[in-house]
């Protein structure tokens, strides 16, 4: 059982590795996301270099990593403990990829896919508070912080097991670790606001 844990820990890695937006960049316009914008490969800045279509299949296709793995483990574990696993060596691939030199995004969307499969019921307040954080401020940032800290509160109150918890923890941590710069900017007051970014020209 250790072995196959070990493999699935290793396949969800690398899935998780797979940098959708920057691919989708290079593919689109051969655009480099990490000289790019924020220079970040997630959603939000390709929404902001390339248009808020291309922005939203990355989004999918991030959610999906993480989705992917929790699924995949579900089916090869009776128990969740696994599944929790899988999904966390989903988001830290994304995050510090080998494909990038182990830099990645944020793992806020390959957070949300992991959630989206382990804990759903948690995973709405979360994305509300995300969403009114954004609506009122307009910080993408805020709102992704807000609701890492909501999704261990809200599993809790639910009612799923520790390792739900658990992973929640660890997720919001990864998340505050790989935001600092942000939160930098938005105790200085310099943080950039989200903007619908304009279609590029055909």
């Amino acid at each position: 059982m250790l072995i196959k844990i070990l493999l699935l820990i290793i396949c969800a890695f690398f899935l998780g590795a797979v940098p959708f937006g920057q691919v989708i960049a290079r593919l689109h316009s051969g655009v480099d996301l990490k000289k790019t914008g924020s220079g970040n490969i997630g959603a939000t800045n390709v929404a902001r270099t390339l248009g808020v279509k291309l922005g939203v299949l990355t989004l999918v296709l991030d959610m999906g990593k993480g989705l992917a793995s929790v699924l995949a483990a579900k089916c090869l574990f009776d128990t969740g403990g696994p599944a929790a696993v899988a999904g966390l060596a989903a988001m830290l691939g994304h995050v510090y990829s080998p494909f990038l030199k182990f830099k990645g995004g944020k793992g806020v969307a390959t957070a949300l896919g992991v959630y989206l499969g382990l804990i759903p019921m948690a995973l709405i307040p979360a994305t509300l508070v995300f969403a009114l954080v954004v609506a009122k401020w307009g910080y993408i940032s805020a709102g992704s912080l807000a609701g890492a800290l909501v999704a261990p509160v809200s599993a809790a109150a639910m009612g799923y097991g520790p390792w739900a918890w658990g992973l929640t923890l660890a997720v919001a941590a990864v998340i505050f670790v790989r935001h600092r710069e942000n939160i930098q900017r938005l105790l200085q007051g310099t943080e950039h606001k989200w903007r619908k970014a304009k279609e590029p020209a055909a």
